[in-house]
């Protein structure tokens, strides 16, 4: 089950489309479902979960909590929306393209893909380029 929550004035038009393409991909990679919350916020928000939790005094776009078994997706990622549109100017895309990032962003962690070295970065962008271009078809 994918629940998305809402703790900024932010809301996707369609949650069901979205919830259909997140466990599309993660049939894809061969996981299943588990449970997966998103939680949507502010900087202020996400920064005190950094803070709290992670021990960093910096702003984030997301962060994910893994509590993935085996085979089966499981986890909260936090969004900060504030964080999305500022990276979306940054990178000259669009907000919806940079949020569909993020949003399979957290997922790809739970299936194991890290972003931490170089070679891992260019697979993360490639499975998240090929993620977003199966919901833009």
């Amino acid at each position: 089950m994918i629940q998305f929550n809402y703790e900024t004035n932010f809301s996707i038009d369609n949650e069901e489309v979205f919830s259909n393409w997140i466990q599309g991909c993660i049939s894809e990679e061969k996981f299943e479902l588990g449970e997966i919350n998103y939680i949507f916020c502010d900087d202020e928000y996400l920064h005190k979960i950094n803070l709290e939790f992670l021990k960093h005094d910096t702003l984030t776009d997301i962060i994910s909590f893994d509590y993935s078994l085996g085979k089966q997706v499981s986890g909260d990622i936090y969004i900060s929306i504030e964080r999305v549109k500022e990276n979306a100017k940054d990178f000259n895309v669009s907000f919806e393209e940079e949020l569909n990032r993020v949003l399979i962003h957290g997922v790809l962690h739970f299936m194991n893909y890290k972003d931490k070295t170089d070679e891992e970065k260019t697979i993360m962008r490639t499975k998240e380029n090929n993620a977003i271009n199966t919901l833009n078809n």
